[in-house]
């Protein structure tokens, strides 16, 4: 090894290597509201009850709506968090003749019957 390699090897040794920036602890508890509660109710038109969402709502932990054809998942998952606040884990959406449903699953476990209760549905 010449005296130049040796330097340029001791040299890059002694400089602190770069470290990748660190994700915060909290990145993926509770999604920031960017929807005000006019777009929330444009999104959510109302719920849907039926036997069948009836029963949902009382084995499955979910509750209908009937939703904006536009309205995305997260935009769903919000919308329920601002108008209702209540916490939504999961959405399944479906288009029928009537228009696109979404059957939310929520995180508590009682939150579609305590929703429903507080709606007036049950």
């Amino acid at each position: 090894m010449s005296k130049e390699t040796t330097t340029k090897a001791a040299a890059s040794a002694a400089e602190p290597k770069k470290e990748a920036p660190k994700k915060e602890a909290n990145a993926t508890a509770a999604p920031t509201i960017s929807m005000t509660a006019e777009e929330a109710t444009s999104l959510i038109i109302a719920p849907y009850v039926t036997e069948k969402t009836f029963n949902q709502i009382e084995k499955e932990n979910k509750l209908a709506f009937i939703v904006a054809e536009k309205a995305s998942k997260k935009e769903i998952i919000e919308a329920i968090q601002i108008l209702y606040e209540a916490e939504a884990t999961e959405v399944n959406t479906t288009r029928t003749i009537r228009g696109k449903k979404a059957f939310v699953r929520f995180k508590a476990p009682e939150g579609a019957r305590d929703l429903a209760t507080k709606l007036g549905l049950v």
